[in-house]
């Protein structure tokens, strides 16, 4: 009578292990991007209103052009996992490898497309005139490391699905500390004003890129993968991320619809706006972090065929993602007044930013949630499923969000409708999970 519960908390414990082994490192490569959003907008902010205004719809953009392909990382993980989990390492490299070589055409495509639309994409998010030309500065310009950071996305995701969570976060850690080093320099010391943030990023997202090749070049020689472009697996790799392209397009619709409602509000609110999304986003990248782990555990547990293990590593994250959330909930209410004066002095932003940053704290352990269970199903290569549930979120989100500007309630009521995405999202997954139909064994699925 006493074994099993003894089994049970054992077990308990190895999860925790092999979580925290994993998703510690990951949330320091997990934030580099919105780090480096962060370190921008405390440079760019004291520059004035209008900059910052700018950057909030220019940033936005760039945001999207890069994660609606953020399945290079995520299918690429799952993929990877499982054949480490059947124990073939270098089918796993090369898998990864076809990732990294559609990143590559996939950023120069965007490339393409950005910089001769960029004054027109401003437009669509309803620029302000003194705003506008500093987003169309800065999108042109960051714009060019765009191929970088798909480069980074693809190669992460090999190194996660190899386990290998700590190499990325020492990669991401020193492309911080660049960024921020470079955008100082070239803003204050050189002069360049927001140019010279859009330079300082650039400059650093090659620096990265170049590393992670470095690292997964090395990997594929050592396990005799080949480095060459394959054509079906590069076709593969994009038709695995399809349903997750799909799913990403919804969530990048919603915070753009989210960016451009608050943009028709005021300066003064798209400036709130940018400094609270920069801490979501930043909050939200912590809690992938379990979910990273989750992606990689689950990937590995299924690849073994082992699909008693996927649930209890499933059911431990949820756990995670819950006791994670209600910390940086309380942490959020509790640092508010110290960290808005980070990104300005302008006291009407700092009014409109105070109570949507409540909002933003009670909705973390309902992130936690989300987070960890879309990790979860990403592990196990669920993407139609994700794709559809993401759908539905949208579909819930655009409507009300669009009221606001009409009904009243400004960034809060904002914020509130995206509280309310969350929790439909939160139910969308919760039922997949529940339902056990997301575990499928094997080296592929």
């Amino acid at each position: 009578m006493t074994q099993a519960p003894a089994t049970a908390k054992g077990t308990r414990r190895q999860h925790d292990r092999e979580i925290v082994a994993l998703a510690v490192p990951a949330f320091g490569a997990l934030v580099a991007e919105p780090l480096f959003v962060m370190a921008d907008s405390a440079i760019v902010g004291h520059l004035g209103t209008a900059q910052l205004a700018g950057l909030g719809i220019a940033s936005a953009l760039l945001t999207t052009a890069v994660s609606i392909f953020v399945f290079l990382a995520y299918a690429t993980t799952a993929a990877v996992a499982r054949r480490v989990g059947a124990g073939d390492l270098q089918a796993a490299i090369r898998q990864g490898m076809d990732g990294i070589w559609l990143a590559l055409l996939l950023g120069a495509a965007v490339i393409a497309t950005v910089l001769p639309t960029a004054p027109d994409l401003v437009e669509l998010f309803g620029a302000s005139d003194t705003a506008a030309p500093y987003a169309t500065t800065y999108l042109r310009i960051s714009a060019l490391g765009i191929p970088a950071m798909l480069v980074v996305l693809a190669a992460t995701g090999v190194l996660r699905g190899l386990q290998d969570t700590r190499t990325p976060l020492y990669v991401a850690v020193a492309g911080f500390v660049a960024n921020a080093a470079l955008n100082a320099g070239l803003v204050y010391g050189a002069d360049l004003g927001i140019a010279g943030s859009a330079w300082g990023t650039v400059i650093a997202q090659w620096g990265m890129a170049a590393v992670y090749l470095t690292v997964v070049v090395r990997g594929a020689r050592r396990h005799g993968a080949s480095l060459r472009p394959d054509a079906s697996g590069i076709r593969a790799s994009a038709q695995a991320g399809v349903p997750l392209l799909v799913r990403t397009l919804s969530l990048r619709a919603i915070l753009m619809i989210a960016t451009a409602v608050a943009a028709r509000l005021g300066d003064a609110d798209i400036a709130a706006h940018q400094i609270i999304l920069s801490l979501w986003s930043l909050l939200a990248f912590a809690l992938d972090a379990i979910a990273v782990a989750g992606q990689a555990i689950i990937g590995r547990y299924l690849g073994a065929d082992d699909a008693e293990g996927a649930r209890g590593a499933c059911r431990r994250m949820v756990e995670w993602g819950i006791a994670v959330g209600v910390v940086l909930g309380i942490l959020v209410v509790v640092t508010r007044p110290v960290f808005l004066p980070l990104f300005t002095s302008d006291s009407v932003v700092k009014d409109a930013a105070l109570p949507a940053l409540v909002i933003v704290a009670l909705s973390q352990p309902i992130s936690g949630i989300v987070f960890v269970l879309d990790g979860v199903l990403m592990g196990a290569g669920d993407g139609p499923y994700l794709a559809w549930a993401m759908v539905v979120t949208l579909a819930v989100f655009t409507p009300v969000a669009l009221l606001v500007p009409t009904l009243g309630g400004g960034l809060t009521a904002l914020w509130g409708a995206m509280t309310l995405m969350m929790t439909v999202r939160m139910l969308t997954l919760w039922l997949r999970a529940r339902s056990g139909r997301w575990i499928v064994t094997g080296a592929t699925r």
